[in-house]
């Protein structure tokens, strides 16, 4: 698995994660959610992501978007 693809993958679980909690726990459970997606947006733009930084100090070989 490539870098890309484990900041992808975490990315969708943590925003799946949130959605059930904020349906099933409660609805403030949303801004996890909307923070995960602003990361998303940001990273796209300045290249900046602190789950791919997390990711490689992990070993995950890297990929091509967060060098």
């Amino acid at each position: 698995m490539t870098l890309d693809a484990a900041v992808l993958r975490f990315a969708g679980c943590v925003v799946l994660a949130s959605a059930m909690l904020s349906i099933y726990v409660h609805p403030y459970w949303i801004g996890l959610t909307i923070f995960a997606g602003l990361n998303m947006l940001q990273a796209s733009f300045t290249g900046f992501c602190p789950a791919a930084m997390i990711f490689k100090k992990l070993g995950v070989r890297p990929g091509n978007a967060f060098n």
